[in-house]
This record gives C-alpha cells, sequence and structure tokens, in this order.
C-alpha cells in the first residue's frame, strides 16, 4: 500500500483495515514546481496499491500519481492499481460555474440582427494566384483599348481598377449560409458545444501509458467514463453507505422524501428511494430565456382551473448579460410540505445547486433538510454558503480530507462517514481474486 499527498489519513486508515504496513514513499518539489518520487520499498513482483484522491492541488496530485504508477512499474512491480476515491476530470460542466448567472444550462437567444461571420472570421477560398479574398472564376473586366494597343499590350498584365468590383457571391451549400450563433460558453441552439476539450480520453491514456493495471474509484459522476479506459474500472457505489445512515439516524425514513437536486443523478437518487421504500422528488432547472421588456400580459389570469400547473415554480431574479437579461426557472416535481427531506447528490465543489435546493425546499414547506454527498470539495465560498443556507445537516465522507470543514461549518452542520472499509474490502478481494460485486448492494 502506497499513498500519496493528497489524502494521507485515508490511506493509513485502509493499512489499518487491512491490518498491513504503509509502504513508505518520499515526494519533493525541485523549486521549479517539478515533482520528484522516491519509493523506499521493494515492490518488485508485488501487487502494488496507491491511493491518491482528486482533491486540492488536482493537477500536481494527479503528476505524482502518474509518477508514482511509472515509477512502481520500472521496479517491476507485477500489478499496480490506482485507488483515487474521488475521480480527478470525470467532471466537466456543460456550463461553467459564474456567480452572476443562474447555473442553468445556457442557450443563445434570438437577436434582433445577425452579422453571419465567424468570430475570428473565416478566410475566403484561395484564388488561383494563390490571394485570400479573390474569385478566381470571374474574368477580369477588359480595358477599352483598340485593336493595336491590344496588339502590342496582348503580353502585358491586365491594368487593376482603382475600385474592384466584388460579384455576387452564389452559395450552393446552405449549411454555410445557416451560421449558428454561439453564446459566451462557446454553445450554440442545438446543444453543441465549441472550444471546449473533453479531458476523459486524455486522462485514461495517461494512466494507462503511466503503467496502471486496474482502477478503484467511488460514485463516478458520470459512470459511462469507465468506457474511456482499456483497464478494468472498478466503480464502487456509496449507496449502501448512504442507505444505513437514513435508516440508522434519520427518525421515521419510510415518510422522508428523497430529493434529488438537479436531473443530472436521476438513476443514484431513485435506486436509493426504492431500496428504502420512501418517495421520491425532483427539482428541474429550466433552461434560460428571454426576459420581458414589457410587463407580462394579464390575459393569463382568466385561465381555467383545470390548466395544469406545477406543483412549484420560483423564478430566479433576472440577470443582465450584454444584449439580453436572462431568467431561470426552478420546478419543484413532488410533494414535500411538512416532509424530511433528503437531497442526494455526488459531489457538491461551490455548493451552488444544494444550497439553492434547500431554499427551494424550505420555501414549499419542508420541515427538515439533510443534504447527503459522497465528495465535499467544497471549493470557493463553498463553506460560507452552507453556513448561511437552509440545509440542517450535511452528511459527507472522508473520500477527500474533511478535517478543515468540519471546523469551519458551523453548529456541528457536517457529518462525515469513513468509507475506508469499503476501499479496504475492495482492495482485499482484488488482491485474492475474489469478486468485488457484493460491496455495490450491500457495501461493508
Amino acid at each position: 500500500m502506497l499513498g500519496g499527498s493528497s489524502h494521507p489519513n485515508l490511506t493509513r486508515l485502509i493499512c489499518r483495515n487491512l491490518t498491513i504496513e504503509q509502504g513508505e514513499v518520499i515526494s519533493k518539489k525541485f523549486s521549479n514546481g517539478e515533482t520528484r518520487i522516491e519509493i523506499q520499498d521493494s515492490v518488485r513482483e508485488k501487487d502494488v496499491f496507491i491511493v491518491q484522491s482528486g482533491c486540492g492541488n488536482v493537477n500536481d496530485n494527479f503528476i505524482e500519481l502518474l509518477i508514482m504508477i511509472a515509477a512502481c512499474k520500472t521496479a517491476s512491480a507485477k500489478r499496480v492499481t490506482a485507488v483515487l476515491p474521488l475521480f480527478p476530470y470525470s467532471r466537466q460542466p456543460d456550463v461553467p460555474h459564474a456567480a452572476s448567472l443562474t447555473g442553468a444550462p445556457s442557450i443563445s437567444t434570438k437577436k434582433e440582427q445577425y452579422t453571419f461571420e465567424s468570430a475570428p472570421g473565416t478566410p475566403r477560398p484561395l484564388s488561383r494566384n494563390g490571394v485570400f479574398g479573390e474569385t478566381s472564376n470571374i474574368p477580369p473586366p477588359t480595358p477599352n483599348f483598340n485593336l493595336l494597343e491590344r496588339a502590342s499590350t496582348k503580353n502585358l498584365r491586365n491594368p487593376v481598377p482603382n475600385k474592384p468590383f466584388m460579384p455576387t457571391s452564389i452559395v450552393t451549400n446552405s449549411a454555410s449560409t445557416n451560421i449558428p450563433t454561439v453564446d459566451a460558453y462557446g454553445k450554440t441552439d442545438s446543444g453543441y458545444k465549441q472550444w471546449v476539450a473533453q479531458n476523459g480520453t486524455l486522462i485514461a491514456n495517461l494512466m494507462s501509458t503511466a503503467g496502471a493495471d486496474r482502477m478503484i474509484t467511488m460514485d463516478l459522476h458520470d459512470p459511462q467514463f469507465q468506457g474511456f479506459f482499456n483497464i478494468p474500472v472498478d466503480n464502487l457505489y456509496s449507496k449502501p453507505l448512504l442507505k444505513h445512515y437514513i435508516m440508522d439516524y434519520i427518525p421515521n425514513y419510510h415518510e422522508c422524501v428523497i430529493v434529488l437536486p438537479d436531473s443530472g443523478g436521476a438513476k443514484r437518487a431513485t435506486s436509493l428511494a426504492d431500496a428504502l421504500g420512501c418517495s421520491f422528488a425532483l427539482i428541474h432547472k429550466e433552461r434560460r430565456a428571454m426576459a420581458a421588456k414589457s410587463p407580462p400580459s394579464t390575459a393569463a389570469s382568466g385561465a381555467s382551473a383545470g390548466s395544469m400547473i406545477p406543483p412549484a415554480m420560483v423564478k430566479q431574479p433576472s440577470y443582465s448579460g450584454t444584449n439580453a437579461s436572462m431568467v431561470a426557472t426552478t420546478m419543484l416535481v413532488g410533494e414535500v410540505k411538512d416532509k424530511v427531506c433528503v437531497l442526494v447528490d455526488d459531489l457538491v465543489d461551490t455548493s451552488y445547486t444544494i444550497t439553492r435546493a434547500a431554499k427551494l425546499l424550505k420555501d414549499q414547506g419542508a420541515k427538515y433538510v439533510y443534504a447527503l454527498v459522497t465528495h465535499g470539495v467544497f471549493s470557493g465560498d463553498a463553506i460560507n454558503r452552507v453556513n448561511k443556507s437552509a440545509i440542517d445537516k450535511v452528511i459527507t465522507t472522508n473520500s477527500v480530507p474533511q478535517v478543515d470543514h468540519v471546523n469551519q461549518i458551523k453548529n456541528e452542520k457536517l457529518e462525515v462517514l469513513d468509507i475506508s472499509r469499503i476501499l479496504a474490502e475492495s482492495i482485499r478481494r482484488i488482491h485474492n481474486g475474489e469478486s468485488v460485486s457484493m460491496l455495490f448492494d450491500h457495501g461493508w
């Protein structure tokens, strides 16, 4: 068992559950920031497990993991397994978080004027002379010379007019005229996003090239991320751990409501609700739309009583952009009045989504709000948001270091669950060639 510098406490807990000694690794940095790794123990023909979580300085920790994997393979290790409780770069959001925006996926709104030009401008095709912008299939204008002057100047270059004539361009490819408008995040009306590199394949190739033979992680943000790897990936679930916590520590858990703060992990939350026999609710964030420039019409006030109205709809304040104001609509689908609500999510980073969801639940009459998250990163001003939010209790795991977060979150609002037993049991089973599937449903 070797451990990186990202989460040494978790490595010690795993070794204590396995009743083995942790291998000694010396990690240093040069003055220019380069990482230097020395493995003090012999790993020749050994089954090596390296624990490194994707938290803190993510890039430095990931490079350190790659160097440790390569060092073990160079030292003739039999097999190297990377244990990443929080896998880095598995979460690439559709829209980067911005405090001035609502966080909902953005779409391009209709404009009053269109330029139909790329940014930056696309050069026109090359002409026969190799000059951009000149049309090659249009003959040059014939100068008004007599026959003798034409005979004497037939071998000379045709004179260039002072104001060149620009012919009408007839485009036969309709796609070139329907240039989609692109918003500030590089997203078009169709949902296709430009200028963004999806790093899944790159991260998988880096780990495979470094020499990793297997990977263990927990609650990947996108389960299909496993498809980028050509090595076995064990994606452990925190559902058994969260299920036991709800059953043991939430009174009358059968009457609570499992709430999903967004539509990303619906399958994860519905499976937990089915296992507990609880009801389920969903918070849906609609896409942004152009804010009305004039007051809304009152004609809709006389709508029939039988028309369908969402159970809860909260319109966020409008945010002024460069050309138009944007509004976001949040809908709660389900009944939460006088109920104990349990928000379930896989990761809390800026805590923007989950704190807004808690406020919506309290506005709709929820009695108590729990937040169960697997990976509590709490970056930026997330701690301050949680302290001032309507969340009554936050439950997370020690997949990332939580010592500082426990001290910063007030009123003992944060509780940390230990996942070292699950990781230790998966390591033991993989080392002995046993099945790991039992851990997916029952935990350890």
